[in-house]
């Protein structure tokens, strides 16, 4: 991170001690660092089955319905939490009534998508007030972060995690084989539909630490990440757990002292890893194309 070169603003120093008791003296980094936890753990753990479902789709969608549910929100006056929450649940259970397969489904969600960003653009145009209130719904911000919010991000957290260990095993089966599952039982669209919803709500989560726009961040790239270093469920869960705390805490810390929104942060340390776990991945392919030969020769 670079120093701050305004005067009055935080300088990272390197004295880490001391650095992180100045941040956290303020209520609102603590809560902050607070809200950040629960929703990498969230987002990482929801967002690994979004990919394993191969829904990505989906869940940028659900993003995009957070922008006009936190922009009535701004505009009527009301909570923007329970704007969050109310259109992404709500875009959840449009898409899980009118989804079908392959093509028809995306062409759902794409309408889905495209009424939920008009929306947003008609709030945001009958907005009087200044812009920087909706510039943080796009591109995030720690600034805001209540107690009270980290509250209701704690509570609805514990709920999609509690869900999603219940219904994981089954979950797990009808991603990976929906229709040897369904012959075995596996009510594979209510799981569908219910994991839209937890998806929604994840969504909601992350566009109050990242934005609107950057949530997919969270949402995608730990996930890709992991598996790019293992193939095993439970390894590569805990490891898009941990990718997204990282990404999460250390954007919070460059924000801090840097004056750029913290989603771009958020986004930009996820992305470096993503990058790094493709370039461990294409050298241990290239070290094992060496050794084939050998081994070859070898037994030969």
């Amino acid at each position: 991170m670079l120093l701050a070169s305004d005067a009055t603003s935080p300088v990272f120093t390197w004295d880490l001690i001391a650095d992180f008791q100045d941040m956290w003296s303020y209520d609102f980094m603590v809560n902050a660092f607070r809200a950040g936890l629960v929703v990498a753990v969230v987002c990482a753990v929801v967002g690994w089955f979004m990919v394993l479902r191969r829904q990505t789709f989906a869940g940028h969608t659900l993003s995009v319905a957070a922008f006009p549910g936190a922009s009535l929100a701004v505009l009527a006056g009301f909570s923007t939490s329970l704007g969050y929450f109310g259109f992404c649940v709500a875009a959840a259970l449009v898409i899980a009534a009118l989804r079908r397969s392959g093509s028809e489904e995306s062409a759902v969600t794409g309408t889905v998508q495209a009424f939920a960003l008009a929306c947003g653009y008609l709030f945001i145009s009958l907005y009087k007030g200044l812009l920087e209130g909706p510039t943080a719904l796009l591109f995030g911000s720690f600034l805001g972060i209540t107690t009270g919010q980290v509250v209701v991000l704690a509570v609805v957290g514990a709920v999609v995690l509690g869900v999603l260990a219940v219904i994981g095993r089954p979950l797990l089966f009808a991603s990976v084989d929906p229709e040897v599952a369904s012959g075995r039982g596996v009510p594979v669209r209510a799981l569908g539909t219910l994991f839209l919803v937890l998806l929604g709500a994840a969504t909601a989560e992350a566009s109050q630490i990242t934005g609107t726009l950057l949530v997919f961040a969270l949402m995608v790239i730990p996930a890709a990440t992991a598996q790019q270093f293992t193939a095993r469920p439970g390894s590569s869960l805990l490891l898009s757990v941990l990718i997204a705390l990282v990404a999460c805490w250390a954007g919070l810390i460059a924000a801090y002292y840097q004056p750029y929104p913290l989603g771009f942060f958020v986004t930009g340390f996820a992305f470096a890893g993503f990058v790094l776990a493709h370039l461990y991945r294409f050298a241990r392919d290239a070290v094992a194309r060496g050794r084939a030969p050998l081994a070859i020769g070898g037994s030969a």
